[in-house]
């Protein structure tokens, strides 16, 4: 009788994923890890620290800060970078704003701005690979997204100018003052992630699960009243039970109602939902039809 090894659809996803970590290390002088204390960046750390064990991390972490972020993300950010001895690099939107590169909205979200401050560190830095978090179930313009995803000098991503990705060859080739997104969880869904949570004990800032917060409802969403975020006419604040899905710019990253307070129970509201984490709380993503499409042209993540 023939026996065979069969892998689990996670352990699959992982082992693509740290193939992909390694390639880059093994191929890139200067890769970057973004690392934003949200939960597809935490598995993303959680997974490299994985790929390279015992040896450090063979890159540093890069956390594009609009200063609007949740308290709670700082917090982790911060615990995170030093319970693993990740070298973290922050690069901040209000230097951008201070300097006159960007021009911020009276009572905007300063989500947009990131792009000039990330590619500015990328400049500085001479980085060559970025890792980013991103997966194609989030948004149908990450839906088009290759693993290893060009981009030219300007940091713009051309569809048209992508690879070809067969058999799990990719292709890293670039001119100096271009670089590459490197997107390891491209293949992952966001029930994959929280399963890969609830498995390996990813550990998440506290605001993923069920919490009271104040909140406001603007635009069918329930946003964080917060120092950044509050009361228009017409709007008032209410106590709630909620959990964010994903986790963003406080002016414009949304809750949901929930009570789940374990990733099991997480993984039991997700496998229920018909909305992406995007599509149900990030209003930036609501610009237009292509909102997404034309920032990541323009070079975000």
């Amino acid at each position: 009788m023939q026996t065979g090894y069969e892998l689990t659809h996670l352990a699959a996803l992982e082992a693509e994923a740290v193939h992909i970590l390694r390639e880059v290390a093994a191929t890139f002088e200067r890769p970057v890890l973004l690392f934003s204390g949200g939960k597809d960046s935490a598995v993303l750390l959680h997974l490299a620290r994985r790929a390279f064990w015992p040896a450090p991390l063979p890159f540093p972490l890069l956390h594009v800060d609009t200063g609007h972020n949740f308290d709670e993300v700082l917090a982790f950010r911060d615990r995170t970078a030093e319970r693993t001895g990740a070298r973290l690099l922050v690069a901040k939107v209000q230097d951008d704003i201070d300097t006159g590169r960007v021009v911020e909205r009276p009572g905007g979200t300063r989500n947009p701005l990131q792009t000039t401050t990330l590619l500015r560190a990328i400049g500085e830095h001479r980085f060559d690979a970025v890792f980013g978090g991103a997966r194609r179930d989030e948004e149908k313009a990450r839906a088009k997204e290759r693993v290893f995803s060009f981009r030219n000098r300007f940091g713009e991503w051309e569809p048209r100018a992508q690879r070809p990705e067969v058999w799990n060859l990719y292709n890293g080739r670039h001119q100096p003052g271009e670089h590459i997104r490197v997107f390891p969880l491209s293949n992952w869904t966001e029930l994959d992630v929280w399963e890969y949570i609830d498995q390996a004990a990813v550990e998440l800032p506290s605001l993923y699960y069920a919490h009271r917060r104040r909140v406001i409802e603007r635009d069918g969403m329930l946003l964080s009243a917060t120092r950044f975020v509050t009361e228009a006419p017409g709007e008032r604040a209410f106590e709630a039970t909620v959990r964010f899905r994903t986790v963003g710019d406080a002016t414009c990253t949304g809750c949901v109602e929930s009570t789940a307070t374990t990733p099991t129970q997480v993984i039991a509201e997700i496998a229920a939902t018909r909305l992406t984490e995007r599509g149900a709380t990030r209003a930036d993503d609501r610009i237009s039809e292509t909102g997404m499409e034309d920032r990541k042209r323009e070079g975000y993540f």
